[in-house]
């Protein structure tokens, strides 16, 4: 088990290290996608369709928005964000 668990963290940790290599736009782009899958997520529940398709679309859009959520802030990393931050307020004032 824990083997698994080392392998489990390794290729974590890998994956991390990649997505924090990639540019800041990169993370830019990834974290806007999550808009549209967060609308999706809840729009689909006016389609006319069962319950359990209703949530199964749900499951789907809402994980898809909270991956690239997630992924465009690993992208980002806390320097990023706060320039992403620092430039929305620049917009605003």
């Amino acid at each position: 088990m824990d083997h698994f668990k080392n392998s489990l963290r390794h290729f974590w940790n890998q994956i991390k290290t990649w997505l924090q290599s990639l540019s800041f736009r990169t993370g830019v782009i990834v974290l806007l996608c999550c808009i549209p899958f967060y609308i999706l997520s809840f729009a689909q529940m006016l389609l006319p369709i069962s319950a359990a398709a209703k949530g199964v679309l749900w499951t789907v859009l809402f994980g898809l928005a909270k991956t690239c959520q997630y992924g465009g802030l690993t992208i980002l990393g806390v320097e990023g964000y706060n320039r992403l931050k620092n430039w929305m307020k620049r917009k605003k004032g």
